[in-house]
């Protein structure tokens, strides 16, 4: 008999859902993640938290935004790559 793969659990929308993303330090950083998600969330307030990394080479910075679907999710996490700034967005 086969083994089922479990599933990963399924995200009920909208819902509340942080974004983290990671990239180089610099000084406009915070704002090119801010102007992409504000592009695909039109009710995020522009509230976030950033966090240098303990040698100060990378930031992260942390969203929290109402998340409408998996295409919102998606598009966001193509267009912050597509900055060419962004190492990982989890």
């Amino acid at each position: 008999m086969a083994e089922q793969q479990p599933q990963p659990p399924k995200i009920e929308f909208p819902c509340d859902y942080e974004i983290r993303i990671m990239g180089n330090a610099a000084p406009d950083f915070k704002d090119v993640c801010v102007e992409v998600i504000r592009k695909h969330a039109a009710d995020y307030d522009g509230n976030c938290r950033v966090k240098p990394s303990r040698a100060g080479n990378f930031e992260s910075v942390m969203v929290k935004i109402i998340a409408t679907g998996e295409d919102q999710l998606r598009a966001i996490y193509e267009d912050l790559k597509a900055t060419g700034r962004v190492k990982m967005v989890l």
